[in-house]
């Protein structure tokens, strides 16, 4: 199921159960109205919510990926290694979960499947026939808040090696256009 960006929840009781209300964000109308409109009768759904944020715009990702390859070239490593170790030194793009020992193997074959910073650490778990697994999440998924992380990480490593990176003006430039795609 697409997500349906929706704002201002309104609630009331219905006899004796709670109906819930929202106001969908008028680019995501069809979409809502297609999902409502489609459900059988009695259908039952599971709902989560999560807090809005911006997606990163195209334009930070090219950002980023210009300093990792200046940083390669200053530091003679590759730009792919630069960005695996700058995922795992930001935080907030990783959850550890313990995973009994025989599925370890499948879990991390999976998940770095999914992509270049798609990347898995282990630790020995307290648990007897356990594993404690970190599953961090690759920048592909990364809301505005998180790419900021990631583009000030590059930015600190670039300053010590002397590479120029933009002013910060020009990066507030870059911040103030998360969430609108490139042209």
């Amino acid at each position: 199921m697409d997500e349906i960006q929706v704002m201002d929840a309104r609630c009331e009781m219905d006899g004796g159960t709670l109906r819930l209300s929202f106001k969908v964000a008028q680019d995501n109308m069809m979409k809502a109205r297609r999902f409502v409109t489609e459900q059988p009768d009695g259908q039952r759904w599971l709902l989560s919510f999560k807090k809005y944020r911006k997606k990163r715009s195209y334009d930070a990702n090219a950002y980023f990926w210009v300093l990792c390859d200046r940083l390669s070239e200053a530091t003679g490593i590759d730009k792919e290694t630069i960005y695996r170790e700058a995922i795992k030194d930001i935080g907030g793009v990783s959850v550890p979960v313990c995973v009994k020992d025989e599925a370890v193997k499948m879990l991390r074959k999976h998940w770095e499947a999914k992509g270049l910073g798609w990347q898995t650490e282990t630790t020995p778990s307290k648990l007897e026939g356990c594993t404690n697994v970190v599953l961090y999440y690759g920048s592909s998924t990364y809301d505005s808040k998180q790419m900021a992380a990631l583009i000030d990480h590059i930015i600190q490593d670039c300053k010590a090696v002397g590479i120029e990176t933009l002013t910060p003006g020009e990066q507030a430039l870059l911040i103030n256009d998360w969430g609108k795609p490139s042209e």
